[in-house]
């Protein structure tokens, strides 16, 4: 059941809001009013793509409806992987180790001003390690510790969480940092292997992470209502978590295919499996990682924790309700994208962004055309195989390291997806909240981190 947020009235002292506070509930006054589903949004970007595409190139309305028809399937493996991704993410949290140590660190929120913190700063360290598992850890934790403080205003503890997901390309999922450090990527005649201690482990990329993991979850208590009737809470009791149940279940007198289904042996065995055949990549390939590599570890870790085949079809029959936006809506991003490359559109933006930079401010403009790009193409992956032609190219005639391009490109993706309500579908899923309802939070998120991103890559 999807909670419903509604106003309360609390016995607090009487407190005036800050003016961060105040333009957040500005924004946040807008989206509830005018930001439609993220499937209509997905159908305007989709409108605006077109028109402009007609206007600004060569092609007519009859190409771009081909254009779209063309792309519009282009992304379904991709598609597919990251509903796997978000899918064996979800199972993972929900297995009793995990799920015992989240409810631990909700147990620690005892005021609004902890549960901003507690839900922020675990939103960030998941979304580190994966930008699926950012998203999940958001949505659990946001609603475990919405159901332990009750005063605290349930659409910015939300957005907290969601607020950590703008680090993730900063992480160890990052995409494009990870597919220029692979061998064979498609540029690497043009720039090489470039490693992660040039990307991910650059300086840019440290500060940019460090910064922000250590100031964003404050910035997201400014926001927190100070006036007790300015809070739309929630009643607990709608938030009692969907768990897994992690009972012991006897096995006397069980039929034979029974105990095999409730049997540790089973998934242990499939766990080691899984962990032999990683063991044997990191061996051979050293550290590398794509989607398919990353699903397997996740789905590793879920059938070790796991007790048994029941126990892990219940967790992945949870995790899978989550998704269903997913298959709906990213075919229409294939198609905007493939109106976007196949009409020069695309090429068009990133050539005049670079256009009117030098060698200082190169980085800031692949990281502001990144941004621009994010609202029509919500993929990492996609993002880098649009401006990479243009950037790389542009980085070399300039002098420009082009491991800055990358980090660059990287960030600026995951920057917009603060208003870009594509990644926060199956995290509100979770939560029980709608997008309208927290976005509007999530954009003092960007224009703060965007202040953050545009000195760093100015400077550096």
């Amino acid at each position: 059941m999807e909670p419903t947020a509604k106003k309360m009235d609390w016995e607090e002292p009487k407190q005036s809001n800050n003016l961060i506070s105040n333009l957040a509930m500005f924004f946040a006054k807008i989206t509830e009013k005018w930001l439609p589903d993220a499937f209509v949004f997905a159908v305007i970007l989709t409108t605006i793509a077109f028109i402009s595409g007609v206007f600004l190139t060569d092609s007519s309305p009859f190409d771009m409806v081909l254009h779209w028809g063309d792309g519009f399937w282009a992304l379904l493996t991709f598609t597919a992987q990251i509903i796997t991704t978000f899918v064996m993410s979800y199972a993972l949290a929900l297995t009793k180790p995990v799920s015992n140590m989240l409810e631990k660190a909700a147990g620690l929120c005892k005021t609004p001003t902890s549960a901003i913190l507690v839900v922020t700063f675990s939103a960030l360290i998941a979304s580190l390690i994966s930008w699926a598992l950012g998203l999940v850890i958001a949505g659990i934790m946001a609603r475990l510790v919405g159901a332990k403080v009750p005063t605290v205003d349930y659409r910015v503890l939300v957005a907290s969480g969601y607020s950590g997901f703008v680090i993730w390309e900063g992480g160890l999922s990052s995409t494009p940092s990870l597919f220029v450090a692979t061998e064979g990527h498609n540029f690497q005649d043009m720039v090489g292997i470039i490693p992660t201690t040039d990307t991910l482990f650059s300086l840019t990329n440290l500060i940019l992470v460090l910064v922000i993991f250590g100031t964003l979850p404050f910035v997201m208590n400014l926001i927190h209502p100070k006036r007790p009737e300015d809070r739309v809470t929630i009643d607990p009791s709608l938030l009692k978590d969907a768990n897994v149940s992690h009972d012991q279940i006897r096995v006397e007198n069980m039929n034979p295919n029974d105990k095999m289904d409730n049997s540790r042996l089973i998934t242990l065995a499939g766990g080691l499996l899984g962990l032999l055949y990683l063991s044997i990549q990191f061996y051979q390939n050293g550290f590398s990682l794509d989607l398919n590599i990353v699903n397997l570890m996740f789905l590793t870790a879920a059938l070790l924790l796991y007790s048994n085949v029941k126990e892990l079809g219940n967790g992945i029959k949870s995790a899978s309700g989550s998704v269903g936006q997913f298959a709906l809506q990213y075919p229409f991003y294939a198609g905007i994208m493939g109106m976007l490359t196949a009409s020069g559109l695309a090429v068009w933006i990133s050539t005049n962004i670079a256009s009117v930079a030098n060698e200082q401010t190169l980085p800031f403009f692949a990281f502001l055309s990144s941004g621009l790009l994010n609202m029509f193409i919500p993929s990492g992956g996609g993002q880098w195989a649009v401006q990479a032609p243009i950037m790389l190219p542009a980085a070399l005639e300039m002098g420009v390291n082009p491991a800055k391009i990358v980090t660059a490109v990287a960030w600026g993706d995951a920057w917009t997806n603060m208003i870009q309500p594509f990644w926060a579908i199956p995290m509100l899923a979770i939560a029980g909240l709608r997008i309208r309802d927290m976005m509007g939070f999530a954009t003092i998120t960007l224009l703060y981190t965007g202040v953050i991103m545009s000195i760093v890559f100015l400077v550096f």
